[in-house]
């Protein structure tokens, strides 16, 4: 097999062959931009012929460079909760709108009754977090103000 530096390409040392679902996804990348308008289709079939005979990664990041990235790649990539707060915060959002009936989608009255279920369980667990502290914790639990003793 031929060293891809000595035998004529471009490539650094490190660069990592493409596969074949990489360039489909890839691909998708580029159809998505074409059908918001964010490139002609003249350019998107100038792209598509760069995809198809791209043979490393960097060759298909730079055919789809300027065009922003899927949700689901750039949370992928950014580090800690940052990820995971994003997904609550969406089902959550999802959640309220089922609850209170302003959903675009029909759902089940048992889907709903889990909702309030669930909203009223949080709910509860968040008074008796607020009332533990501001009754105070000890070393032996609860410590009792004993307001009325001198």
């Amino acid at each position: 097999m031929a060293d891809p530096v000595s035998s004529g390409d471009d490539t650094s040392l490190g660069a990592i062959r493409c596969s074949d679902g990489e360039r489909e996804q890839t691909r998708s990348r580029l159809a998505q931009a074409a059908g918001e308008g964010r490139i002609t289709v003249e350019e998107l079939d100038d792209r598509l012929a760069l995809v198809a005979g791209a043979r490393f990664r960097h060759e298909l990041d730079a055919v789809a460079a300027d065009l922003p990235r899927p949700e689901s790649q750039a949370a992928r990539e950014r580090p800690g909760w940052l990820p995971i707060l994003a997904t609550a915060r969406r089902q959550l959002s999802a959640d309220a709108t089922l609850l209170v009936g302003r959903g675009q989608v029909a759902v089940s009255r048992r889907r709903r009754w889990a909702v309030f279920v669930a909203a009223v369980a949080v709910a509860l667990i968040f008074t008796a977090l607020v009332l533990a502290t501001v009754h105070g914790f000890g070393d032996e639990g609860f410590d009792h103000h004993e307001l009325g003793r001198g």
